[in-house]
């Protein structure tokens, strides 16, 4: 499989993301809105942002392992979140907490601010896509 980074040198340095991923030789993960629900279908971490993104991230990887990847599989994240200033606040903590699921790697991402989400308690969810190596019998 390959993934390669583009970073055209006309646009502004990335950080804590990549401007695009070109893939080939392997298989589309989509990967449906993630919030920071536990196996009970309960919100993580009431009021606490870098809670509740550590556990969508476990919730996204839970998906990606599943399907037989890994988190540096995933190539583009979308990040829904309830406040955004709350989110810029915590940066440093939630960039520990990335780092802890991603290494230094990090996919093609946007943030979006919403009104809300489907579970009152929600302040953050992830959805994207991942890309994953074919296996031996897929080539």
């Amino acid at each position: 499989m390959l993934k390669q980074l583009i970073n055209p040198p006309h646009l502004p340095p990335p950080r804590g993301f990549n401007h695009g991923i070109l893939c080939s030789g392997g298989r589309t993960l989509f990967l449906a809105g993630q919030d920071a629900s536990d196996g009970n279908g309960r919100i993580v971490a009431p009021g606490d942002v870098v809670g509740q993104y550590e556990q969508v991230l476990r919730n996204l990887q839970a998906v990606v392992t599943a399907a037989g990847g890994v988190m540096t599989d995933i190539v583009k994240l979308n990040i829904f979140v309830k406040d955004r200033d709350d989110y810029v606040s915590h940066m440093p903590a939630l960039a520990l907490v990335h780092k802890q699921f991603f290494g230094r790697y990090y996919p093609a991402m946007a943030l979006f601010e919403v009104t809300g989400f489907f579970q009152v308690e929600a302040l953050i969810e992830l959805e994207g896509f991942a890309y994953i190596e074919n296996t031996p019998d897929e080539r």
